[in-house]
């Protein structure tokens, strides 16, 4: 006795839709999140570059790139990991014992 075949894949296919699914929603909210760090880090980063004279002296366009690019490449992992674990957790199936 198992798993009839036509469940299991029913079951599978369901899965790997879900998944898709929760993977697609975190590249979402992922991007957001890259796209208001990199101009809440843009900002002030090139303000102070303009005003700051150790900034002017010492912070050349590559510092002020990389920079920006760290901030909003950190924001889109942070916030990708954290919604597909969301996700995951409100898909999550959990027998209750009373």
């Amino acid at each position: 006795m198992g798993i009839p075949s036509e469940l299991r894949h029913y079951w599978a296919q369901k899965t790997l839709a879900n998944q898709n699914l929760n993977q697609n929603e975190g590249v979402r909210a992922g991007v957001k999140a890259a796209v208001i760090t990199c101009v809440a880090t843009a900002v002030p980063t090139l303000t102070a570059v303009r005003v700051i004279p150790w900034a002017k002296a010492n912070l050349n366009y590559t510092a002020q790139a990389l920079i920006i690019s760290a901030a909003s490449i950190a924001a889109y992992f942070i916030t990708v990991d954290k919604t597909i674990l969301e996700c995951a957790r409100r898909n999550a199936h959990y027998n209750k014992r009373d």
